[in-house]
């Protein structure tokens, strides 16, 4: 009996550390942070808040979420790279910091390439064109063509090399627009002046648009996407209108230092996808204009790669520098 005993003891034993090596690879962090590089309040803190709890019910853990403003993303990036590489800090950025910054700042003080690893998208936010409700134009091709025949038009952006500045010069591209670029100091002060009839016209996210569209506050004349917004859908595109070649997603996305084990990304994508496809949660993104857009950390990778690649050659044809 005593060596069926040690027999079934060591069995147990066996058991209990096959346990501990098969449980996640997250087990042994209690918090996991999202690191938002924007002041609270904006669209990327607003996703990042609507599925922290669901993220953290998938995960085991609770998640907080910590914003850190500034650089372009770039103070919020580097608060990921001073952090432990176990995947309990994970950064969540728009496109700029992610795919416009390595072009638009030649010092910038971190590399997409080697410092960071992508974990999933998060989602999409293809850019809208909006006028103030007084404006003639009931299209986008009226705006242009009254651009034209004008003395042009004033088109607000939220800053150099942001999404919206880039769509202008594309929109100026495809259709010989006489567009006046105006930077602001974000979206907020960008809206503010149109709705206050400073400024013509904005490209923006449907995040940060939506309430004034919905208010009347705002006109909308187009999408610069391939389909029309299912939030917007009397919408249409501008390529629907004739208005080709603007093609602008501002898409948000999970990014973990580099030096994070593979299984842990793994992990963090499984639970970055089921949270984004939960109902409450995908209910809630569309709600407020973003489109839940789960994806693999390769297909990430493969997006990031395009659009920093896009953007560059668009900088450099424009000589497009930053205002710092």
């Amino acid at each position: 009996m005593k060596k069926l005993s040690a027999l079934a003891a060591a069995q147990v034993a066996i058991l209990a550390l096959s346990a501990a090596v098969a449980a996640p690879a997250l087990a042994q962090n209690k918090v996991t942070r999202i690191i938002v590089s924007f002041a609270p309040g904006g669209p990327v803190d607003a996703v990042a808040r609507t599925m922290a709890d669901q993220l953290g019910k998938e995960l085991g853990r609770s998640v907080i979420i910590e914003n850190k403003p500034g650089a372009n993303g770039a103070i919020g990036a580097q608060e990921v790279l001073r952090s432990a590489p176990d995947g309990s800090t994970i950064w969540i950025t728009s496109v700029g910091a992610a795919a416009i910054n390595p072009a638009l700042y030649p010092k910038l003080q971190y590399s997409m390439d080697t410092d960071f690893a992508p974990v999933s998208l998060v989602v999409n936010n293809d850019e809208l064109f909006v006028v103030h409700p007084n404006n003639p134009a009931k299209t986008a091709k009226d705006f242009i063509e009254a651009s034209k025949k004008g003395k042009g038009a004033a088109m607000a952006s939220s800053g150099i090399g942001s999404i919206p500045h880039l769509a202008i010069e594309q929109l100026a591209d495809a259709t010989g627009a006489n567009l006046l670029h105006v930077p602001y100091k974000g979206a907020a002060p960008a809206i503010t002046d149109l709705m206050g009839g400073q400024v013509d016209g904005f490209f923006g996210d449907v995040p940060g648009l939506i309430g004034h569209v919905k208010a009347g506050r705002l006109k909308p004349l187009g999408m610069a996407s391939k389909k029309r917004h299912p939030v917007l859908p009397e919408v249409p595109t501008l390529e629907e209108q004739g208005l080709k070649g603007v093609d602008t997603n501002n898409w948000y996305a999970f990014f973990v230092s580099a030096k994070t084990p593979a299984a842990v990304i793994a992990e963090l994508n499984k639970a970055t996808r089921a949270a984004l496809t939960d109902k409450t949660v995908s209910d809630k993104l569309l709600a407020m204009g973003a489109e839940p857009a789960p994806s693999t950390p390769q297909e990430l990778a493969a997006v990031q790669k395009q659009d920093a690649a896009k953007w560059a050659a668009l900088i450099k044809a424009k000589n497009i520098k930053d205002d710092q």
